[in-house]
C-alpha cells in the first residue's frame, strides 16, 4: 500500500487545543464535526480548494516536536504510511493574542490496527479502511480542550431571540441557534402557551458547552439544589427528549455535537477491579470540567469526563446507552433530512461496535439480551435482571435502526445478515412468551408442568401459582400488555411501561398488540396515569416482597421513584405510540392533564403515591427530561406528520423469514432443526 494524504475542510469554528489518547477511540481519535463527507476524501477534490485560500501560518509545537502548517480558514491536514502504524491529523485556525480563535493537534499517535469483528463477521476477511480504528496505550488521558480566555475588549454578541420562545443566549452558543445550512433558525409558526415559552427557557438553560459548543444538557438544573451529585452531568438516555425537542424546533447542530462527542467517549478505559467493560460500550454520562492550566496564567481547560457505570450506583454498566445512541442518531437523519452524518466512517464504526457488542454468542439460548439489575433506565435493585422488556425493546428499535442506516457491503453483509436473524427470533420471542391477556393467562392457569420433550406447551415450566393475586383481578376483559420480565420459572407479570410504549412504537408487538397495550392503558387510566403520568411499573413492590427484591432500598420504596412512581419524562413515547396507532386524543388527555400541574411543581422528576398527587420525596426539581418531554409531546401533538419519522410500521419480510410463526407445527419443527442445522458435519 503506497503512502497517501488526505485533506478535509472543517466547517465547525476550532476554539481549542485537543489531545486525545484512549484505547479504543473513534476513528483518529476525534471525528471532524460538520463533517458531511467521509474523512478520506478525493485528493484532487481537496487540493483545488487550497487555490481559495491565501494565507498560511507556521509554527513549532512544542508537544509534538513537529512542525505544522496552519491555515486560517480551518483546514483539516491527515496523513497515513503504507503500515498505519502512525498517524498524523492537524486541524487549526490562526491564533490570535486575546481571542478564542485556537487550533486543534493530534499527532505522531501510536496504534495497534485490530479487527474487532466479532462471530457475526468472523467469515470476513476485510481490510477496508472502515474496519480500522485506532488503539492507544495502556496509559489513558482524558480529552483535553485548552481555551484561551476571550479578551474583555472583544465586543459582546447581539442578542437574537427565536420568535415565540425566550431564548437565553448566555447558556446557548448562537451556533445553536442555526440550523445545517449555516443560515439562522426560524421557529415554525405556531401558538406557543406560556408555559412551552417557560419550559423553553428552563430547558435553554441546562445546555452544556464544550469548546465553545453546545454538546447536550445536564440532567437537572434547580438553583436551590446544593449537592447535584450526578444530576449535574450529560446522560446518553436522559438527552434524548431533550434532543427530539431541539430537533423538532430546527435546531439541529446541538444534537450532532452530542452524537459526535459521545461516539468519541465510547469504549473509553474504565476499569471496576482492573476488569474493563466489552468493547462498543457507550457510556451513561458525561461531565464537562474546566480547570486552570498549571504555570499558564488566564488560560484554562476542558476535559470530558464519562462514566460507564464505575462510579454508578451498583457499578452497573449502562447497556440502553448504545442503544439510545443509535435510535437517537436515526432520528436526527429523519427529521434534519442530513444522511451524511450516519454515512461518516466513524459513526459506522461506532454502529458495529456497538452491535458486535449486543449480537456477540454468549450461553443465553434465548434471542433476548441477558442484562444485570440497573442497567436501563431503572438504574437501581427492582428485580429486573435476566431479560427486561424495556431493554428487548431498545434492542429490537436498535436493530431496525441500524439495518436501515448500515452501508451494505462486503464488511458488513454477515452483521446485516445477524440483525435480519436476531429481530426475526426476537419479534416471535416477545410476542408468542412475553404477551398477556385474559386468555393467555387463562392458559397458564391450566399449564402442566416438568415437561421435558420438545414439544412441551410450557417451555420456560411456569408454575401456575405464579400468577399473582392483584392480576386475577385486574386484567381486563379486553386489552393486555407484554410482562416485564421472562426466566425459566418466572414470570415478572408487572407491567412496565417504557418497554410497552416501545414495543408499540418499534412494532415489536403485532398491530393487535399494539392496540390492546393502548386499551389497557386507557381502561386502568386511575392506576397507570391518574393524577399525573405515567406509572413507570405498576403495582409496586410492598412489604416483605420490597424488603427481599429492592434490599429494602430507601429511595425505591412503594409508589416512590423506580418502585410504582409516575415519571411525566414518559409522557413523549406515550405521545408517539398514541399518535401511531392513531389514537391522538388519549396522549392530549395525558398532556393536558400534566400540564396543569408541571409549572406549578416546578418540573419534579417524578411524583409518588399510588395516584401520583405528591411530588417524589427525593425528586430533583426543574428535572431537563421533565421539560424536554413536555416539550416534545406539545410539538408532535402540533405537528403528527413529525411522529410518523420516528415509529416503524410492521414489517412483513421479518415474518416471511420466521419459519416459527406460521403454526404450532411450524413452532415444532422449527425448534427442532434450528439447532440441528447449525451443527458442522
Amino acid at each position: 500500500m503506497n503512502s497517501s494524504s488526505c485533506i478535509g475542510i472543517s466547517a465547525m469554528k476550532p476554539c481549542c487545543s485537543i489531545l486525545i489518547s484512549c484505547r479504543n477511540s473513534s476513528i483518529f481519535g476525534l471525528p471532524f464535526p460538520k463533517c458531511n463527507h467521509s474523512i478520506v476524501n478525493n485528493l484532487s477534490k481537496s487540493q483545488s480548494r487550497l487555490n481559495d485560500f491565501r494565507q498560511f501560518h507556521s509554527f513549532s509545537n512544542k508537544i509534538f516536536g513537529v512542525k505544522s502548517i496552519i491555515e486560517s480558514n480551518r483546514m483539516a491536514f491527515c496523513g497515513s504510511d503504507s503500515n498505519w502504524g502512525q498517524s498524523r491529523v492537524l486541524t487549526g485556525c490562526r491564533v490570535d493574542r486575546g481571542s478564542r480563535k485556537c487550533f486543534r493537534v493530534i499527532a505522531n499517535v501510536a496504534s495497534d490496527i485490530r479487527n474487532y469483528s466479532t462471530s457475526v463477521e468472523a467469515n470476513v476477511s476485510d481490510k477496508s479502511f472502515e474496519n480500522l480504528f485506532i488503539q492507544g496505550g495502556l496509559s489513558v488521558k482524558p480529552l483535553i480542550i485548552e481555551r484561551v480566555e476571550r479578551n474583555p475588549d472583544v465586543v459582546k454578541e447581539k442578542k437574537e431571540e427565536i420568535p415565540g420562545v425566550e431564548v437565553n443566549i448566555s447558556n446557548v452558543n448562537k451556533d445553536n441557534l442555526t440550523d445545517l445550512s449555516g443560515t439562522k433558525v426560524l421557529n415554525r409558526e405556531r401558538a406557543v402557551s406560556d408555559i412551552e415559552k417557560e419550559a423553553w427557557k428552563l430547558l435553554r438553560s441546562t445546555v452544556v458547552n464544550y469548546c465553545g459548543n453546545p454538546v447536550g444538557t445536564i440532567a437537572a438544573n434547580d438553583p436551590a439544589d446544593k449537592q447535584p451529585v450526578n444530576y449535574d452531568q450529560v446522560f446518553i438516555r436522559d438527552f434524548v427528549p431533550s434532543a427530539l425537542a431541539f430537533l423538532l424546533n430546527g435546531e439541529g447542530e446541538i444534537v450532532k455535537n452530542f452524537l459526535l462527542h459521545t461516539l468519541q467517549l465510547q469504549s473509553w478505559e474504565k476499569t471496576v477491579d482492573c476488569h474493563s467493560p466489552g468493547q462498543g460500550l457507550m457510556p451513561a454520562s458525561f461531565k464537562v470540567r474546566t480547570v486552570p492550566l498549571d504555570g499558564r496564567d488566564g488560560e484554562s481547560e476542558d476535559v470530558l469526563d464519562p462514566d460507564f457505570g464505575e462510579s454508578a450506583i451498583g457499578r452497573v454498566a449502562p447497556v440502553d446507552s448504545g442503544l439510545w445512541w443509535i435510535i437517537l442518531l436515526r432520528a436526527f437523519g429523519k427529521i434534519t433530512g442530513d444522511y451524511s452524518l450516519q454515512e461518516r466512517v466513524d459513526v459506522q464504526t461506532g454502529i458495529r461496535l456497538i452491535l458486535n457488542l449486543c449480537l456477540t454468542d454468549g450461553f443465553d439460548m434465548f434471542p433476548t439480551l441477558l442484562v444485570t439489575d440497573g442497567s436501563c433506565m431503572i438504574d437501581r435493585r427492582m428485580g429486573i435482571h435476566g431479560h427486561p422488556l424495556e431493554i428487548q425493546a431498545l434492542f429490537y428499535s436498535a436493530l431496525r435502526c441500524s439495518r436501515e442506516m448500515l452501508t451494505v457491503n462486503d464488511a458488513t453483509k454477515n452483521l446485516v445478515a445477524a440483525i435480519n436473524n436476531r429481530l426475526s427470533a426476537l419479534s416471535f420471542h416477545i410476542r408468542e412468551y412475553y404477551w398477556v391477556d385474559m386468555k393467555k393467562i387463562n392458559e397458564i392457569y391450566r399449564y402442566k408442568t416438568e415437561e421435558y420433550s420438545t414439544d412441551a406447551i410450557n417451555k420456560f415450566n411456569i408454575y401456575p401459582d405464579q400468577i399473582p393475586s392483584w392480576l386475577v383481578d385486574w386484567i381486563p376483559e379486553t386489552g393486555g400488555y407484554l410482562i416485564g420480565n421472562l426466566q425459566p420459572a418466572h414470570m415478572d407479570f408487572r407491567f412496565f411501561m417504557l418497554g410497552n410504549l416501545w414495543a408499540i412504537i418499534s412494532s415489536l408487538g403485532t398491530p393487535e398488540q399494539n392496540e390492546d397495550i393502548l386499551n389497557l392503558i386507557e381502561d386502568k387510566w386511575d392506576d397507570l396515569v391518574a393524577h399525573m403520568p405515567l406509572k413507570i411499573c405498576f403495582p409496586a413492590l410492598e412489604h416483605e416482597e420490597w424488603r427481599i427484591i429492592t434490599g429494602s432500598d430507601p429511595k425505591n420504596t412503594p409508589w416512590s421513584y423506580h418502585n410504582g412512581g409516575s415519571w411525566p419524562t414518559l409522557l413523549w413515547q406515550f405521545t408517539l405510540a398514541c399518535i401511531k396507532m392513531r389514537r391522538p386524543e388519549l396522549a392530549r388527555k395525558a398532556v393536558d392533564l400534566a400540564e396543569k400541574r408541571l409549572g406549578t411543581d416546578q418540573w419534579p422528576e417524578y411524583y409518588d403515591t399510588r395516584t401520583g398527587r405528591f411530588i417524589g420525596k427525593q425528586s430533583r426539581l426543574f428535572q431537563t427530561w421533565t421539560i424536554a418531554g413536555f416539550l416534545a409531546s406539545k410539538m408532535l401533538l402540533k405537528n403528527p406528520e413529525m411522529a410518523s419519522l420516528l415509529f416503524w410500521e410492521e414489517d412483513y419480510e421479518l415474518l416471511e423469514n420466521c419459519v416459527c410463526a406460521l403454526g404450532k407445527t411450524g413452532r415444532k419443527k422449527c425448534s427442532r432443526f434450528a439447532a440441528r442445522s447449525q451443527i458442522v458435519v
